[in-house]
């Protein structure tokens, strides 16, 4: 917004029209929005549409903080209490006076916002602190906005003429038959808008952590280390817009570092088991806001916990298998094998075993051309006994 506000001032634009439907943001964040457009030097007009939009929570300050401010019929506004980052009550996790300092400030800020623009102050205040909400027709009749507008012609039209101040100088909007010139987001802005979704942002965490583990269960693999650190670092840069809840990151955490231990710690599945639930407690925690849509998909956390499980037995058999392989090389690799003796064998005689000739010794003596199974390696002989019968390896 910020970005599109010096443009359209760079571009000597007639306005800037702020087409609006959010549940709501951060406040620190609304209140940087709110601050560009009441020091804009370009008009600003903005409008809750299209019908079923709602301006909720911070989206009362920006629509209120329009030089023009417009809804279609069938939207709403209103329900600005401050709520936590998790959409938890203030004074239940900060106590009473921190409650009563911030809703008091908030009250302030919609009132001081209300009054610079020549809105309803009284109700602008009783939307933060008893959350009410309007539909778009009796937000006309409050004065909380300026008129109704079905389309975007419609809204033109009726903005053309209008009176307002700008820069403390009275100013008359022309923007009937005015040429539209969209501002699309830049690439870095596409992109964090992509990452900032709850269910992408909580694949890539999971994908990252899942990268990490596979990585420390088959060291020097590599390529999931790789793409479990690059999805780990775009989780991060989206949980930098989201109100993310630190107690749920820990649990997830907590669930990579028991599946980790599940694959060097003798548990019998208690890890795993305990490291599942912690991974589905983190997953429903990680989001915890009152807005649905700023929550993780159940479906993809089941999804997300089936595929972790599955992960956690495949890379435990597989080093099951690995330890319980016969090891074929070096000393430990010619116990067992059944070779021939080419002469002999007391004290003293000669083997071939795995295409090699070696010197060996037999507790029993045998005889030149006896198949033989090697038993022990004494330095570089070796001892063996008789293995008639057996194929040579």
């Amino acid at each position: 917004l910020r970005r599109a506000i010096e443009q359209a001032e760079a571009d000597r634009a007639d306005a800037l029209l702020i087409r609006i439907n959010t549940p709501g943001g951060m406040l620190q964040s609304t209140r940087e929005i709110v601050s560009a457009m009441l020091n804009a030097r370009v008009p600003i007009i903005t409008w809750v549409a299209p019908s079923g939009s709602h301006a909720g929570s911070a989206g009362v300050f920006i629509t209120m903080a329009g030089h023009v401010a417009a809804m279609a019929p069938g939207t709403n506004i209103g329900a600005a209490h401050p709520v936590t980052g998790q959409g938890g009550d203030i004074e239940e996790q900060g106590g009473k006076d921190l409650a009563t300092k911030i809703e008091e400030d908030t009250r302030a800020f919609v009132e001081s916002i209300a009054r610079e623009r020549g809105r309803n102050e009284a109700w602008a205040a009783r939307a933060v602190t008893e959350s009410v909400s309007v539909p778009a027709h009796r937000a006309l009749e409050l004065n909380v906005i300026d008129l109704l507008a079905a389309s975007r012609g419609e809204l033109l039209q009726s903005v053309d003429g209008r009176e307002i101040t700008l820069e403390g100088e009275p100013h008359a909007m022309r923007t009937a038959g005015a040429e539209v010139r969209p501002i699309e987001m830049t690439l870095r802005q596409k992109l964090v808008d992509f990452l900032a979704n709850p269910n992408v942002a909580y694949l890539l965490l999971t994908l990252g952590f899942l990268g990490i583990y596979f990585e420390l269960s088959n060291p020097g693999a590599i390529f999931p280390g790789v793409i479990g650190g690059l999805s780990l670092v775009l989780a991060f840069v989206a949980m930098q817009v989201l109100p993310f809840n630190a107690g749920g990151l820990a649990l997830i955490v907590v669930a990579l570092a028991m599946f980790v231990a599940e694959l060097f710690v003798t548990s019998f599945g208690l890890l795993t088991i305990g490291g599942l639930i912690s991974l589905v407690l983190g997953s429903l925690l990680l989001f915890e806001t009152p807005e649905a849509n700023l929550r993780v998909d159940l479906g993809i956390i089941i999804g997300v916990a089936a595929a972790a499980v599955v992960s956690v037995l495949t890379a435990g058999y597989l080093i099951a298998r690995t330890f319980g392989t016969k090891v074929e090389t070096g000393r430990e690799g010619m116990i067992g094998r059944v070779g021939e003796a080419r002469t002999d064998i007391g004290e003293v005689g000669t083997v071939f075993v795995f295409g090699e000739l070696w010197n060996a010794s037999a507790r029993t003596p045998l005889s030149k051309g006896q198949r033989v199974r090697v038993v022990a390696v004494e330095g570089l002989k070796l001892i063996v006994e008789s293995a008639e019968g057996e194929e040579r390896a």
